[in-house]
């Protein structure tokens, strides 16, 4: 217990000026730019690129990249507030800037050389490309060391065939960061991280999934065909693929859930108007002890979420071990998300089981939660092994 207090002691809790500006940006943003959009997106599944293109222009695509790079050069808790506002507004939105940022533009920041970082990174953290990144296939989700995506080396070129799926950005990604199996399957060695450009022939993206939820976030499968990447495109070592995953994979953790945060706030916030709104027996229903005590457990499940990953970030914004931490953020935060979801359709009654209220959409988002980025159950499983260490 006592080098979680350490940790807990040396957080700040009160948010810098730069970091209530950011999340003031983010909020205005999503309410002039995303809201009037989102039921219109989510119906048509559409992936509104432009927007994405605008978050570039304000800094919000690269919010961890130096400004050396192009990015806003920014630490964790200012990247969780933008994560946050969104997701509040839309969730699908909130997932594809999460994406974005920690997976393929966070893999490049990570493990690229100079070259490489100055080659991709300016285009990702301005928003200019849009990032991919293929780690998960139809056969082997969390089972990722069995892999069938293999990368052969002849020449100068590393031949790819294979395909990866419930890939976000497939289609409409300009890059893509893909793990490649190099060595024998099975093996935490056999695996290597490319960087593939979209063009290059024999990559395309096939089908497009059809989501219960977060549906303006595009999900596709990448496909390769005798796909030939320029050796130069390897980050990092040959056979490092598998390691650096699981390290990005880490931070991506608390992009999901800082995600997670934002729909169970943008759950509870709608829930709460309206049962301060809605009238029975000649009075708001939150007089209700009903529904008051739901608005309890739900704001508490919300602060509880947030210093778990407050602790998470300052960990991370320092360079320390943050295996532990950031799964247990992502796996508490996703499962009340769902649960806040839930409730907030509950006290809407079938009001909330309609399209004409934002409720449903929440419920629809936050599953998903649990189970992009490593399910409930693999995050038990991180972080049993790290306490049985």
């Amino acid at each position: 217990m006592s080098s979680t207090s350490n940790e807990l002691s040396s957080l700040n809790f009160m948010p810098t000026e730069n970091q209530q500006m950011v999340a003031q940006m983010a909020r205005d943003f999503a309410e002039k730019h995303i809201r009037p959009h989102v039921m219109e997106w989510d119906e048509t599944q559409t992936f509104p690129i432009a927007t994405f293109k605008n978050l570039g222009e304000l800094g919000l695509m690269g919010v961890l990249v130096p400004e050396a790079y192009g990015g806003s050069g920014m630490g964790y808790f200012e990247y969780v507030d933008v994560i946050v506002e969104i997701a509040k507004v839309c969730g699908s939105i909130g997932l594809s800037v999460a994406a974005h940022n920690s997976l393929c533009t966070g893999h490049i920041l990570s493990f690229g050389t100079e070259e490489q970082k100055q080659k991709w990174l300016p285009k990702l953290a301005t928003g200019q490309w849009i990032g991919a990144w293929g780690l998960t296939e139809a056969n082997t989700g969390s089972d990722a060391l069995r892999m069938n995506t293999t990368a052969v080396l002849d020449g100068d070129h590393y031949v790819v065939n294979g395909a990866k799926n419930w890939i976000t950005h497939g289609k409409s990604g300009d890059v893509a960061v893909v793990m490649v199996r190099t060595g024998e399957k099975g093996s935490s060695k056999g695996i290597s991280a490319l960087v593939i450009e979209k063009g290059t022939p024999g990559f395309t993206s096939g089908k497009k999934e059809n989501k219960l939820g977060m549906r303006a976030s595009e999900t596709t499968e990448l496909i390769f065909d005798n796909c030939r990447v320029p050796k130069e495109n390897l980050l990092g070592i040959e056979g490092e693929g598998f390691k650096q995953a699981m390290k990005i994979l880490d931070g991506g953790r608390i992009s999901i859930a800082a995600l997670s945060l934002g729909i169970a706030k943008g759950a509870y916030e709608a829930a709460c108007a309206y049962a301060k709104e809605r009238h029975q027996f000649g009075q708001p229903i939150a007089n209700f002890q009903g529904i008051s005590f739901k608005l309890a457990d739900m704001a508490t499940q919300i602060e509880a979420a947030e210093l778990l990953i407050m602790q998470a970030s300052d960990l991370k914004n320092r360079g320390e071990q943050v295996t532990k931490e950031s799964a247990m953020a992502k796996y508490y935060a996703s499962e009340i998300a769902v649960k806040i979801a839930n409730e907030a359709v509950q006290i809407f009654g079938g009001y909330g089981y309609t399209k004409d209220f934002p409720v449903e959409k929440y419920y629809r988002d936050a599953k998903l939660c649990t189970i992009g980025e490593g399910t409930s159950e693999i995050q038990k499983l991180v972080i049993s092994r790290e306490l049985l260490k």
